[in-house]
């Protein structure tokens, strides 16, 4: 299937998220689109999806103009959209979510539909069982899942927005691999990503956006990196930000001396699902960045929510500053300063449906009546302060990612002592993601700890002062990161000489 859009146009208020685009692709290829968050990325595939309407402009598939009202629309039509966070039902077994989510002359019959399954699973070389609970899946499976979804409803053409994102390298093989057989037999794929190495690897053309805009066309590739860059952040684009060096004379802590520790553990203990992390012995000393490495589900994640108090544990105690707030709440941890940065900013970070006024006007605390030109001062200080392309009424739920973490970023008190990131980068551009760590990196100069986790190898060298890595619920002590070398800190997440931290008890 051919698509083409000619003079597209999508606005958000005074924001023109798509500003006269026009772009084809060719069937039977993998074609990449490139651009920083907030470039018209998504808002362009969810208009070929049918997500979204134009506000101007066409979209032509196999030089017929279509009007699509609705994803039913465009997938009768022929086209399919896999978003970063599938669509699916939790609570619902593979073969549910398959036979509620298609027609029903493509699955007639729930027989019918496990031998479909079961057949193009095999042909992609997926692993998807028909009976499993989907809320057992891995985000790479649920990913698989809707793919397979999309196919059996009759999609020529599939679009993936960002869709490594969450997943691991053995399942980014899998689906690269998928891919490549879906255009060697026709089927045209729109990859949307913000990784150079994976378009390169993968797509036959690229396509950059800037500011709604496009800026390079159907580029062939491979194409160098540094010309891909510039198209995407032009000018803007420099080195990227590394902390300093020398951090041992860093906040005024002299070699040797012994600040109050933001957080103390104490022989802790915490189970989240099959997953105990136990006998926790640590000190996470002030204005440092603390990077938590190791495999998904090794326990950095419960460590996390500890620190924030979204979890007690069952034994052991932890203080904050010298507080001890072991079955406090997380409101408490709170006041102590402490704040969390979820992976799921959408789900526990930020209110989709709220603006950034009305965000800074919840923060204003209970029993009072609301100061609105005060909210809505503090979001236009905040949207100044952190680069975020929206105005104060604009809906969370309606920017890109990177501006939804830029927002999410500037909630938090620039008081606050500590925090806790889960993936504070995730799902980002580089340039964003630099925007990112040069607030984090001046809050831990301000004194401030940072501790985070991330399943990137690169960002956990660059950023972090001291590493902790996370094996089978275990966890090593701390070591410096420039003791360290990627290599190596590859080694210890597999479990290769990994010695994980003792409890005095």
């Amino acid at each position: 299937m051919q698509i083409a859009i000619h003079n597209l146009t999508k606005c958000f208020g005074s924001l023109r998220a798509n500003d006269g685009l026009s772009l084809s692709f060719a069937g039977g290829q993998i074609h990449g689109v490139l651009g920083e968050n907030g470039a018209g990325k998504s808002t362009m595939m969810k208009l070929i999806s049918g997500y979204l309407r134009p506000d101007g402009g066409e979209i032509r598939l196999d030089d017929q103009v279509v009007h699509l009202r609705s994803p039913g629309d465009a997938l009768r039509a022929g086209v399919g959209m896999v978003h970063q966070e599938p669509l699916d039902v939790p609570a619902f077994s593979v073969l549910e979510n398959l036979l509620c989510a298609a027609p029903r002359q493509a699955l007639p019959s729930r027989a019918a539909a496990r031998t479909k399954l079961l057949d193009l699973a095999r042909q992609l070389h997926f692993s998807l069982e028909p009976d499993a609970p989907v809320n057992q899946l891995t985000v790479g499976q649920r990913q698989q899942l809707e793919l397979v979804r999309l196919l059996l409803c009759g999609a020529r053409t599939l679009i993936l927005d960002e869709p490594t994102t969450g997943i691991t390298a053995a399942q980014a093989r899998a689906l690269f691999a998928a891919l490549r057989q879906l255009a060697n037999s026709g089927s045209t794929v729109l990859f949307v990503s913000h990784k150079l190495n994976e378009v390169a690897e993968l797509c036959d053309t690229v396509s950059v956006l800037r500011s709604g805009q496009a800026v390079g066309r159907q580029l062939n590739m491979p194409q160098p990196q540094e010309q891909l860059l510039q198209l995407m952040f032009g000018a803007a684009w420099n080195a990227e930000v590394r902390p300093p060096q020398g951090r041992e004379q860093a906040n005024g802590h002299a070699v040797g001396t012994q600040p109050v520790p933001t957080w103390q553990l104490e022989a802790v203990r915490a189970r989240e699902g099959n997953l105990t992390l136990a006998n926790v012995n640590l000190e996470l000393p002030a204005g440092r960045v603390i990077g938590l490495a190791g495999l998904d589900g090794s326990g950095q994640q419960i460590l996390l929510r500890l620190l924030a108090g979204r979890m007690r544990p069952e034994a052991g105690r932890i203080r904050v500053h010298g507080q001890d707030l072991s079955g406090a709440s997380a409101s408490a941890y709170r006041q102590a300063g402490i704040e969390y940065l979820p992976a799921d900013r959408m789900l526990d970070g930020v209110i989709g449906a709220l603006s950034l006024t009305e965000h800074f006007a919840l923060l204003q605390g209970k029993g009072q009546l609301v100061d609105w030109r005060a909210a809505e001062r503090e979001a236009r200080e905040a949207i100044a302060a952190y680069g975020i392309k929206a105005t104060p009424v604009s809906r969370i739920n309606s920017l890109s990612g990177g501006n939804q973490q830029r927002a999410m970023l500037a909630l938090v008190p620039q008081a606050c002592r500590g925090i806790a990131c889960e993936q504070p980068t995730r799902g980002l551009d580089v340039a964003s993601a630099r925007a990112i760590w040069q607030r984090l990196l001046a809050r831990r100069d301000a004194g401030c700890t940072i501790v985070f986790a991330s399943p990137d190898l690169d960002e956990l060298m660059n950023y972090s002062d001291q590493i902790m890595v996370f094996f089978a619920g275990a966890c090593s002590p701390l070591m410096a990161r420039n003791e360290l070398s990627s290599t190596r800190l590859a080694e210890l997440i597999g479990g290769v000489g990994f010695t994980p931290v003792m409890s005095d008890q």
